[in-house]
């Protein structure tokens, strides 16, 4: 048999520590009484009290969207230093402003004047901080997997303007400003910086603080809503997308624009990049790096400038949509960052990351990785862009390398011709550079649905079914992930069903099994299905009858009933499982029902408890 995935991992939530077989109940409980009541009653813990509500705090419709606002400029003496951070009280660690600072300005001598737009994303340092935002976590549970709030990371959108200055001491003017924030929103952050950085380079501090307080009147980003945002007279119109979205469906119409003056800008998508004008250079490899990106794979992108990089490790990452790509990636890499020694040591195996950089010291420190992608400045032109070649990582050795996909690595799958046909027709027919996007992103989204839904099928298979939940006794366990039966199903239906291409998939999935991104999807289908099973076991107790649960049953018996009961009420609230408030709310009077059925001592205890 092949290994179980899953089977040695620790059972999730109460009842699946106390194992499927065991009574709900306490079967075995001693002789009733209200003794032995009371002794359970003080061993279970008291149940958490609700806080009281707080009055909305400042900054917190700001901090839904952003954490804070850095002016990085350059100091002669200093460097690159951090000038200004808003809001005021916002706190980030002196490791954290170092690493903003190096990364909002480009890393290699850039002798191009005015101004350039780029991305970066880094570790948070100093452990878990308070927001002015108070989120339950109801954005993420309504947000597709691969638009959440970070945890551990910040982005950085920057805006950097270099202009020749002669008031100052080196006879330039450089200067970013970064827009911080746990969101992934490239595009619309990017549009805010367009509209608000010209601005405060020429009037400075105070318009910034005037668009941050626009900013904190913004509603908060709701997952299925289409929001007007108003900032410095114009109304950006933005739709959040939702997990219930269909893959691959274009945005929902935008609506209010005929109450809106002036019109609104409107932005199609808040966080999809131009797949076609990034994927130029490595088109007719596009199957390969979704391959690499797939299976978790250390890629280096080198680029000549931190535009150019950061868009194409995003548009890397973004191309196992609806699949979330569950390792670590950097769109803008410095010399400077404090990961610099972790991801350059020879001692050990590169880590799974993509890394984007621009100063060609890193050709020597990282040609050990396996995967490096060399490209040049992207330009749109009437023709199909010079391609690059895949050529050997032995040829990765001078300063000057060529733009190229230097690496070892053979394809699981043969290429699809039919894409880069149809692409290269839209090149002819002068067809826009965003619906060749589309085609780009339709292509990648059916390949990944075709590789997924097979592993979709069969997790489904592994739970319980309905008629094996029983109120009162604990849901039974979500069976093992094991890979040799999952790769016998691959047989009758396997993505040939939905894919014409051919090749390896079996070496596909085994490679697969192996990657963060397998570990990532595992965990979280295991803890929807057993979220479900909660649910359904909830749904279950309330269908019993629960008087006639009672009639045999000690005190003590029935104590213990209440406490689960309220044990399972408060997770299934902490945890938003997915079970109707009408159910919740009978689970309550149930509740009331077994302690109004007690003697009053009992229940005097219950309801103080």
């Amino acid at each position: 048999m092949g290994r179980a995935v899953g089977e040695s991992s620790k059972p999730q939530g109460g009842a699946a520590r106390r194992g499927g077989a065991e009574p709900w109940g306490p079967g075995r409980a001693g002789p009733g009484g209200a003794g032995a009541a009371m002794d359970a009653l003080c061993r279970a813990e008291p149940r958490p009290r609700r806080p009281a509500a707080a009055s909305p705090l400042p900054w917190s419709r700001f901090s839904a969207w952003l954490d804070c606002v850095c002016v990085v400029t350059f100091d002669l003496e200093l460097g690159q230093a951090m000038e200004l951070v808003y809001p005021y009280d916002f706190r980030l660690t002196e490791k954290e402003k170092t690493s903003i600072c190096y990364l909002s300005f480009p890393d290699s001598y850039s002798g191009g004047l005015g101004d350039t737009q780029f991305s970066f994303r880094l570790r948070q340092s100093g452990g878990q901080r308070t927001t002015h935002y108070e989120d339950d976590g109801e954005y993420n549970r309504e947000a597709p997997l691969t638009l959440q709030r970070e945890s551990a990371h910040y982005f950085g959108y920057v805006y950097f303007r270099q202009v020749k200055d002669s008031s100052m001491k080196r006879g330039y003017f450089q200067k970013s400003l970064v827009l911080v924030s746990r969101l992934p929103y490239v595009n619309l952050f990017q549009s805010l910086l367009q509209l608000i950085a010209p601005e405060y380079f020429d009037k400075l501090e105070p318009c910034l603080e005037a668009v941050c307080n626009e900013i904190d009147q913004w509603p908060p980003p709701v997952p299925g809503q289409t929001l007007n945002l108003p900032v410095m007279g114009i109304v950006i119109q933005v739709r959040i997308p939702s997990r219930v979205d269909k893959p691959g469906s274009s945005p929902v119409k935008q609506f209010n624009q005929e109450n809106l003056l002036p019109a609104p800008l409107v932005l199609p998508s808040i966080h999809e990049l131009d797949l076609f004008r990034c994927f130029q250079p490595v088109l007719i490899h596009v199957q390969m790096l979704w391959e690499l990106m797939l299976l978790g794979e250390p890629i280096v992108v080198m680029a000549p400038s931190p535009t150019v990089s950061s868009e194409m490790v995003l548009a890397l990452t973004s191309c196992l949509a609806p699949l979330r790509y569950c390792c670590d990636y950097r769109p803008y890499f410095t010399i400077h960052d404090s990961e610099f020694k972790e991801y350059t040591t020879r001692t050990q195996a590169p880590p799974n990351i993509v890394v984007g950089v621009t100063n060609p010291f890193f050709i020597k420190t990282l040609q050990h990785w396996p995967h490096i992608l060399r490209v040049g400045e992207l330009k749109m032109s009437g023709d199909l862009p010079k391609q690059v070649k895949v050529k050997k990582l032995t040829k990765l050795k001078t300063l000057d390398t060529k733009p190229g996909i230097y690496t070892s690595y053979k394809t699981f799958l043969h290429k699809d011709k039919t894409l880069i046909k149809r692409l290269l027709k839209g090149i002819q027919r002068k067809r826009p550079s965003e619906v060749q996007s589309a085609l780009l992103r339709r292509h990648l989204l059916e390949l990944t649905q075709s590789f997924i839904i097979p592993l979709e099928h069969y997790i489904a298979s592994l739970m319980p079914l309905q008629r094996a939940i029983t109120p009162w006794k604990n849901p039974p366990q979500i069976r093992p992930f094991r890979q040799d039966d999952f790769m016998k199903t691959l047989e009758h239906a396997g993505p040939q069903l939905t894919c014409v291409l051919k090749g390896d998939w079996l070496g596909l999935y085994r490679r697969f099994f192996r990657s963060p991104n397998f570990d990532g999807w595992y965990r979280q289908r295991h803890k929807e299905m057993t979220q479900k099973l909660e649910a359904l076991h909830l749904e279950a107790i309330c269908e019993a009858n629960i008087v006639a649960w009672m009639k045999d049953k000690s005190e003590v018996e029935i104590v213990d009933l209440v406490l689960k009961l309220r044990e399972k009420l408060v997770r299934a609230r902490c945890q938003h499982l997915p079970v109707k408030e009408e159910t919740l709310r009978r689970v309550g009077l149930y509740i009331e029902t077994i302690i109004d059925s007690l003697p009053e001592d009992l229940q005097a205890v219950l309801h103080h408890h």
